[in-house]
């Protein structure tokens, strides 16, 4: 396995310093899994690369060893491992440069932090596809260019004397970035095993913690966050709830967003937007809630599933009105889980409300049988949090394990944005929103989802409507079919 990184910044020798290797010595090192070697094929001022070669013996990696097959492995003879970047090599990166992986630089700390234009040649990079043919680097491209890298290079052929057998599943790649030196590690570090997907190691909850620990921020902020941490994450659901739910945290750690900053546009979750008596017109959170409230009421709805309740706005104006007989509060992030408990006042709480609510960690996008059962599911400013191709699995879970009486859905409208300062050029409300959709777009979304599931649809606005751009806020209220007569008789008995 090898790895080339070059920088061209004069002096491109500093180089040495973050890396606490001198460009004047070759250094080996023995690890678990191989013999590493640094060195410098070239090192003057104008540019400066380190090389990193790991040798490993896949025969001497399992030698000793019980077979779990009953016999001897062809696979430990034919293997790639001593040739492709995998996360073996991850490891090596890990062991090998862990001073500059960590950001620090004792000698020249002023380096640190320093965006360097860096160049990273890999001469044979898992493309992370099962099955090999010319282009397959859609997802090398999808990993990297959200971080700012620049990524060149062909997919490798079977067998460059063989052309008829077709591309296999690597590429020999180029990446280039202005980054630190110590995010360009710590990315490589995470996205190897990611695209390698064959993990040499045992995966535990103590890889959760390396994950979110060298993904830093730049992982919270990944729109292939999810997908990263299943594949690093070897696909086990429990181990990538926990680091989606921690990254984001992280994710909520950002600057204010549009909504906060200006309370008439979007979702301030910083005071309780259920008091609508106040003299002050009421803001467009408060008139959300408000909104929802009022369809939950209409459709005699007692049971109640805020899904990605966040701190619990919605959660407190629910546990006021003694109707809803149990209340549930569902979100990814442990932390803004304990926010709303710590908001509610959980352990100030009369236990006549106390024991009507239940808090919860669980992910839309994976199927959640606590989730099932409820007369009513609340969604409100929820789906433009996803990315557009996690919709589908948010919609199976909803609409079709949980199947619940009702779902009141609601996201910005997009068209409306060019009434707030600020929001020109495309920009969106929250920084971590992955779209925002216009009526029509939000209309015919909603439509396929109450064709696909069985449930009737009702679409309306929230906030103040313009004219030509409609409300500032979506709403969709789904009402299943094949609870029509139930719904008559509460409706019925709320009249009464």
């Amino acid at each position: 396995m090898y790895l080339t990184i070059t920088s061209t910044r004069a002096p491109a020798t500093d180089l040495g310093y973050l890396l606490h290797k001198h460009p004047g010595r070759a250094q080996s090192m023995d690890l678990p899994v191989g013999r590493a070697h640094v060195f410098y094929p070239e090192a003057t001022a104008e540019r400066c690369t380190v090389a990193l070669l790991l040798e490993v013996d896949p025969i001497g990696l399992v030698r000793g060893r019980k077979s779990t097959t009953g016999g001897m492995s062809l696979a430990h003879y034919i293997n790639d491992r001593p040739y492709a970047a995998s996360s073996m090599f991850a490891v090596a990166l890990g062991r090998v440069f862990r001073t500059a992986l960590s950001g620090r630089c004792e000698q020249r700390p002023d380096l640190v932090g320093v965006e360097l234009p860096l160049q990273l040649e890999i001469p044979a990079l898992p493309t992370g596809m099962r099955s090999g043919k010319p282009g397959d680097d859609a997802l090398v491209r999808r990993l990297f260019e959200p971080l700012g890298w620049t990524v060149d290079g062909t997919v490798l052929p079977l067998d460059p004397e063989m052309p008829g057998w077709g591309a296999s599943t690597f590429m020999s790649a180029t990446l280039t970035a202005s980054i630190t030196l110590a995010n360009a590690l710590s990315q490589l570090y995470v996205l190897l095993p990611v695209l390698d997907g064959a993990k040499h190691y045992w995966v535990g909850n103590d890889e959760v913690d390396k994950l979110v620990r060298a993904g830093g921020t730049w992982l919270a902020g990944h729109p292939e966050r999810e997908l990263i941490a299943r594949r690093y994450l070897a696909h086990q659901s429990d181990l990538v709830l926990s680091a989606v739910g921690r990254l984001a945290e992280v994710d909520q750690g950002s600057p204010e967003s549009f909504d906060n900053a200006v309370p008439d546009v979007g979702t301030d979750t910083t005071r309780d937007q259920a008091d609508l008596g106040a003299d002050r017109p009421p803001t467009l959170g408060a008139q959300r809630v408000a909104a929802v409230l009022g369809e939950l009421r209409g459709a005699g709805c007692a049971r109640v599933a805020d899904l990605g309740c966040g701190e619990g706005v919605l959660l407190r104006a629910l546990l006021r009105d003694p109707s809803f007989t149990e209340v549930l509060g569902a979100d990814v992030s442990a932390r803004a889980l304990a926010l709303a408990e710590a908001r509610l006042g959980l352990d100030r709480m009369p236990d006549s409300q106390r024991s009507r609510l239940r808090l919860l960690q669980s992910s839309l996008v994976y199927r959640d049988d606590r989730l099932a059962g409820f007369d009513a599911a609340v969604l409100m400013e929820v789906i433009e949090h996803l990315d557009a191709d996690r919709l589908p699995s948010l919609e199976q879970n909803v609409f079709g394990a949980a199947r619940p009486r009702v779902v009141l859905l609601t996201t910005p409208n997009a068209e409306f944005n060019v009434e707030y300062e600020g929001l020109a050029g495309g920009r969106l409300r929250h920084p971590d929103h992955r779209f925002e959709w216009t009526r029509t777009e939000f209309g015919e979304w909603a439509r396929s989802v109450a064709e696909r599931y069985g449930y009737q649809l009702r679409v309306a606005g929230i906030g103040v409507s313009d004219s030509h751009l409609g409300a500032p806020t979506h709403l969709a209220i789904f009402s299943r079919v094949d609870a029509a007569s139930t719904v008559s008789t509460a409706q019925r008995q709320v009249q009464r």
